[in-house]
């Protein structure tokens, strides 16, 4: 079947258009509500919903509170939390489910929704396709009435387990004491409870993006816009800044110095430290994607350590470190997966990890990412009307050859649409810049030429 709601990451659009309008929104809590009571045999599944900050948040969360009641849930509101803390909530609490209503990075205009199961891991595909199957067919559904119909209620003190939860993960040696820490929010859903985390520990906390009005979550901020971090850092003089997303599961961190580090040196630093206090082993997998730098992978095999790419989406990484039992893994945008800890990528902790690894090597950030050197990459972005297999078309295949063998062994060149946007994405890297950034505009002109036009 045809997917139609759907996308790399539950469910995305623009708010109150198309797929994420309220009546999506309250088939989708039917549906949901639906699956578990006949796959799981619950008569009333308990389904934890959470939100960010975003205006539409309002109107989607109560239509798919009122979908799970209508279906005979029961519903837990959480208000604005994290996405990994509705993760770690939905099993803490022993919900059947869990839901996020966040479009992550994207602007407040837009929204979307995430689906976790009762171990607060997101839905594999199959489940996917079975729900999208309700939603097209809603006659599948049995109506309920009477006493079948199911309750909704708001626990706003469940942010506190969340702390507790992340804070566990650092070291009870060490604490945060004399460290000035920028923490940027953006204005999203881990602006109350990441300053308190942060706080707690002994840092001096400057904050920024922690006031939401409903429209300026992402809005020249977080880990999307981290420059006004990047100068606050190097104005006060911190030993870090912490730039989160929307949704607080990624995370951009920013030196002493004022300059961004990628999330795949941090991937890299991470393993490292992992390897030396034990808690890795030669041979073991570290997970990335497609688009994780050749740079790291090469970095982590020098450290007797193995490297495996899945798909985009930290879902795909979090399904492929369950089968093998892999311990870390992650994205070059800041999704950082720590399965001792989380079960979705975790900006807090990431954060609070980073830091333990400062202390463990006892040197700042700028003298520990020279340790990872990545090669050059460009990665372009064209908008596009229509998904065709791309090397379905001619042009855009003999480019794509052309430009792969330029690169040779040196290099690599990814061709891809993104999952939730009407875009395609190319990404080139190898060891020379301008090398790289040539080919890049070569191959995505030619993409642009064939898909952009009306």
């Amino acid at each position: 079947m045809e997917r139609k709601f759907f996308g790399t990451d539950g469910i995305r659009g623009k708010a109150n258009t198309a797929q994420m309008t309220c009546e999506v929104a309250t088939a989708l809590g039917r549906a949901v509500t639906h699956y578990f009571q006949t796959n799981a045999n619950y008569e009333k599944p308990l389904i934890v919903v959470g939100k960010d900050t975003r205006l539409s948040c309002y109107m989607l969360e109560m239509a798919f509170a009122s979908g799970v009641c209508s279906q005979g849930g029961e519903v837990i509101l959480t208000g604005p939390l994290p996405t990994p803390g509705i993760a770690f909530v939905t099993k803490s609490m022993r919900a059947d489910a869990g839901v996020m209503i966040s479009a992550s990075h994207n602007s407040f205009d837009d929204n979307g929704i995430k689906i976790f199961d009762a171990d607060g891991y997101k839905l594999p595909d199959e489940v996917e396709l079975e729900i999208e199957r309700l939603l097209q067919d809603q006659s599948l559904m049995p109506v309920k009435t009477g006493d079948k119909l199911g309750n909704a209620k708001r626990l706003r003190e469940v942010f506190g387990r969340y702390i507790v939860h992340v804070k566990s993960a650092f070291p009870n040696e060490m604490d945060l004491e004399n460290m000035r820490v920028v923490l940027d929010c953006a204005h999203g859903a881990g602006y109350r409870v990441t300053p308190m985390m942060f706080s707690e520990l002994g840092a001096e906390v400057i904050p920024l993006g922690v006031n939401p009005n409903g429209t300026n979550i992402n809005y020249k901020c977080g880990s999307t816009h981290p420059e006004e971090a990047a100068a606050r850092v190097k104005d006060v003089r911190a030993d870090i800044g912490i730039c989160l997303d929307g949704d607080a599961d990624r995370v951009i961190i920013i030196d002493e110095k004022g300059e961004i580090v990628d999330g795949d040196i941090i991937i890299g630093l991470l393993a490292k430290m992992m390897l030396d206090q034990g808690i890795l082993k030669k041979g073991d997998t570290v997970v990335g994607t497609v688009m994780s730098n050749l740079g790291l992978e090469r970095y982590i095999d020098s450290l007797g350590l193995k490297f495996c790419r899945t798909k985009v989406g930290d879902r795909y990484i979090v399904e492929k470190m369950k089968e093998s039992g892999d311990l870390l893994g992650g994205e070059p945008s800041g999704h950082i997966i720590l399965k001792n800890h989380a079960t979705t990528g975790d900006g807090a902790l990431a954060a609070l990890k980073v830091i333990e690894c400062m202390k463990f090597f006892k040197k700042t950030m700028s003298q520990l990412k020279k340790e990872v050197k990545l090669y050059p990459q460009v990665v372009k972005n064209t908008k596009v009307t229509s998904k065709p297999p791309l090397e379905s078309i001619p042009t855009i295949k003999k480019k794509l050859d052309s430009v792969t063998e330029s690169l040779g062994e040196k290099g690599r060149v990814l061709l891809r649409y993104s999952g939730t946007e009407p875009l395609a994405r190319v990404m080139v890297e190898g060891e020379n810049f301008e090398q790289v950034n040539d080919l890049c505009m070569e191959l995505i002109n030619v993409v642009s030429s064939e898909l952009g036009r009306e």
